[in-house]
């Protein structure tokens, strides 16, 4: 029998992009960038849709061949156009729910630059993910971003 628990955290990350808000909220935006770089390593087998507008559905999964599928289902319930996201999302392994997120995206303008602060409010179901996971997946995300800017 899985023991039941739900660890709540909030984690904030910030960014600086040598790119303007523009360029970086495009690279949320656009279904076709954002799967460039929102995406597991190389080595998976990934998947990614959005339909990118207020109560529009975002999903994404893959996972190794052969091995465990890591699937996120989200909805947006607030875009600022080159400013703000917001998206509640769930994420699970195979079947198994792991967690229930709420994540804000903000870019600011900062010199010829962006300052990108995304903060999520979590809740982590059964031992099953964490806060620092979480949070350590997020920053690859963010680092594939810049990468992407940079190309």
């Amino acid at each position: 029998m899985t023991t039941r628990s739900a660890t709540h955290a909030t984690f904030v990350i910030e960014r600086e992009y040598a790119h303007p808000p523009a360029k970086v909220f495009a690279a949320y935006s656009d279904p076709k960038k954002k799967a460039k770089w929102f995406a597991g390593p190389a080595e998976w087998d990934s998947r990614h849709t959005m339909d990118f507008r207020i109560g529009g559905k975002e999903t994404s999964s893959g996972g190794p061949p052969g091995g465990t599928v890591h699937a996120m289902n989200g909805v947006h319930w607030d875009i600022v156009e080159n400013e703000r996201i917001v998206i509640s999302y769930e994420m699970h392994l195979d079947d198994t729910r792991i967690s229930v997120s709420l994540g804000t995206t903000e870019i600011k303008a900062s010199g010829a630059g962006s300052t990108l602060i995304y903060t999520e409010q979590g809740v982590y179901l059964d031992g099953y993910d964490d806060a620092g996971q979480r949070e350590e997946g997020t920053r690859i995300l963010l680092d594939q971003l810049d990468q992407f800017l940079k190309a």
